[in-house]
């Protein structure tokens, strides 16, 4: 299951003075969900128990061919797919380091997670918040979104997306260097607290 935090700016120092929004760790799946909807992101948790973890992309597809097809019905995506990364996949680190530094798409981020772990940061107004998503969680990232995303420490991921229109999920950095100041670990010490334990397994 997702965590959502709103880590302290790196900015300030010393205690946060009224402000409630920073410091907050929010774990409970109906509070994340409102939460995130409050900002314009979607979050779900879907089943797991549909397919096997050694599944082809073909099984994975069939498996979620109702929930392909009401998400496509929805944000108007004309297709899916399913992206499979580990640590042994060739050039991994160039592939990540595209999406690890600010940017937006022109079209909406949709994944739902069925291995691995990931954490987007979304730069929302003042504001960054941390979401980190893990199977079962399915989150879409409205096009315009400013964020960035990596891997948790074990490089996995495994995800069934969403496109409108695959030319639109270029990144457009914004040269920020926002991203710079977050712990880009899941849950490392900098930032993000201890690392939350998941009971969910493939």
């Amino acid at each position: 299951m997702a965590v959502l935090r709103f880590p302290k700016s790196p900015q300030r120092r010393g205690p946060v003075v009224g402000d409630p929004e920073e410091n907050r760790t929010i774990e409970a799946e109906s509070e994340i969900r409102g939460e995130l909807a409050g900002l314009g992101i979607d979050y779900e948790r879907w089943s797991l128990d549909r397919v096997s973890a050694d599944a082809s992309t073909d099984e994975v597809l069939a498996a979620y061919s109702h929930e392909i097809d009401e998400m496509k019905r929805r944000g108007g995506y004309v297709t899916a797919d399913v992206i499979d990364v580990n640590s042994t996949t060739p050039n991994l680190e160039t592939m990540l380091a595209k999406f690890d530094k600010e940017h937006t798409h022109d079209e909406d981020e949709v994944r739902f997670i069925l291995a691995g772990r990931g954490i987007f940061f979304l730069h929302l107004g003042e504001k960054v918040a941390s979401v980190e998503v893990g199977p079962g969680d399915m989150l879409r990232v409205p096009r315009g979104t400013t964020h960035w995303f990596t891997l948790c420490e074990d490089r996995r991921i495994r995800a069934i997306r969403w496109f409108q229109d695959t030319a639109g999920w270029t990144p457009h950095y914004t040269g920020s260097r926002v991203d710079r100041n977050y712990q880009p670990l899941c849950f490392g010490p900098a930032y993000l607290g201890t690392r939350a334990a998941t009971g969910i397994r493939l």
